[in-house]
């Protein structure tokens, strides 16, 4: 028997055996332990590389007069940008109310006053609790090895129930995470639930959801003070989305719709929402991405409402509503036709 005649009776039975590997149960088993694996490493990447050691690039801040008024104000200025690593947006206004305005609207995350050698800087706890923390831990050093005299105050404080401003990241995460386990179970349980059905149904129990973490954050806990009605219809939103996200990845690709919509939502999604550290803080991609998400939207959308009621922004409203009917659109369209649509 010549070696080409070895190899080519080895490759066969191998083959064979592969042919023969697929067909069974272990095969399956087997992609689907492989993938837990791989997913296990990424969702921890994803939330050490976004979470684990926040670091600003941008800072934002509105001043008023010119910050170099000064020479120590100057210097102040200088020696906090070295100490954060970062620079600082430093944004002209014309007095204190429009300042603070911007810092109303979010623009800003502090402001900063100075005379001679003397620094006035004011934090917002609320528009950024990590921002905040590292501007006030880190001011008072920089003031003094520039030669100055400095003030901090903290002019939007966090609610009581909330000193680390993570309750709205962890509210936004049960709506998430459940919204679309919703969905999977009707999925798995009421496989022949017809497509109105199931989209009533995801609806009833986002709204149901939304008003029980009211219930439980608020009324029960009191962790936060949520604007019901508000609050109640952006947990309802982000629910109904994120089930209609996973229902939109279930037509289009059958079983396996639960790895897209886990890797969108959980492991990019939550790490760059925000909720758990501000955006100055986040890599800069991670901060661009996360405002066009769901889970980011919808941080952005409760915290404004619970802190900064009359400066609320139109666009993470779009943004929930623009993935609910896009998702809503394309399971409508392959109902009956995709790997996961609905068989008559």
């Amino acid at each position: 028997m010549t070696g080409a005649t070895h190899w080519a009776r080895l490759n066969r039975a191998l083959s064979e055996r592969w042919r023969a590997f697929r067909r069974t149960p272990l095969f399956p088993a087997a992609v689907v332990s492989l993938l837990a694996a791989a997913s296990a490493a990424a969702f921890a990447g994803c939330y050490t590389y976004a979470l684990a050691n926040p670091t600003p690039r941008h800072v934002p801040v509105a001043v008023l007069g010119s910050p170099s008024g000064g020479t120590q104000v100057h210097a102040f200025v200088d020696e906090l940008e070295h100490r954060l690593g970062a620079s600082l947006e430093l944004h002209r206004y014309a007095d204190y109310p429009q300042a603070v305005d911007a810092l109303e609207t979010q623009r800003e995350f502090a402001i900063l006053r100075g005379e001679r050698d003397r620094v006035e800087m004011d934090v917002a706890s609320a528009a950024g609790a990590s921002v905040a923390e590292l501007l006030t831990e880190e001011g008072p050093p920089a003031a003094r090895a520039a030669g100055a005299r400095i003030t901090v105050k903290d002019v939007k404080p966090l609610q009581s129930g909330d000193p680390r401003g993570l309750a709205v990241f962890y509210v936004t995460i049960a709506a998430v995470i459940i919204g679309f386990l919703g969905t999977v179970q009707l999925f798995v349980n009421v496989p022949s639930l017809r497509p109105a059905a199931r989209v009533a149904f995801t609806v009833g129990y986002a709204a149901l959801g939304g008003f029980f973490i009211v219930v439980v954050v608020d009324w029960w806990l009191g962790a936060l003070e949520l604007p019901m009605p508000q609050s109640w219809a952006i947990l309802t939103l982000t629910m109904f989305t994120a089930g209609m996200v996973y229902t939109m990845f279930n037509v289009l690709f059958g079983r396996w719709a639960l790895l897209p919509t886990w890797a969108l939502m959980v492991m990019l999604g939550n790490p760059s929402s925000g909720g758990a550290v501000s955006w100055p803080l986040l890599p800069t991609a991670l901060g661009v991405i996360g405002r066009w998400l769901p889970p980011g939207a919808s941080v952005n959308a409760q915290h404004t409402a619970i802190y900064f009621p009359g400066h609320q922004h139109v666009q993470p409203y779009l943004v929930l509503g623009g993935w609910a009917l896009g998702s809503l659109a394309v399971f409508w369209l392959l109902r009956y036709r995709g790997p996961g649509a609905r068989r008559t």
